[in-house]
């Protein structure tokens, strides 16, 4: 869908791509896991796995409900199923039910081969996007 972003966020978390948002509630995202991300053994640290997933979910959010939202995460359990080692990873969001504030989404992080590395659940709340960054603009310019 889109080529990586010069957004610093985008560049610091390794975005490759986003792949696809469909209006039904589903993101894909690509991300490359560099060395620097990783920990002893070259084990990406949690943290970016966590990241990702929870992008995914985001977007999946922003794609069924518009640019208007900004998704803020309320809840998030992360669980682990295998190291996530250097290379190309994909991150998939998807709605799992949806309010009109509060919604429920899930994701997972698999390796190129398309195992499962990490699975994630979200509550998340529909923000206006205008709020959101009338709120910040008013922190920084404090």
């Amino acid at each position: 869908m889109s080529e990586n972003n010069t957004d610093p966020l985008y560049e610091a978390m390794g975005l490759v791509r986003i792949v696809t948002m469909d209006p039904a509630g589903r993101a894909t995202l690509e991300y490359r896991a560099r060395p620097e991300m990783c920990h002893s053994g070259g084990v990406v640290q949690g943290g970016f796995v966590t990241g990702w997933i929870d992008a995914a979910m985001a977007h999946a959010a922003i794609a069924a409900n518009g640019p208007d939202v900004t998704p803020m995460t309320l809840e998030l359990k992360v669980s682990f199923f295998a190291p996530v080692r250097p290379g190309l990873v994909i991150a998939e969001g998807w709605v799992e039910r949806a309010g009109r504030k509060t919604c429920f989404y899930e994701g997972h992080l698999k390796d190129e081969s398309g195992k499962v590395l990490a699975k994630a659940t979200t509550t998340m709340m529909l923000a206006d996007r205008a709020r959101v960054e009338a709120a910040a603009k008013a922190a920084l310019a404090q």
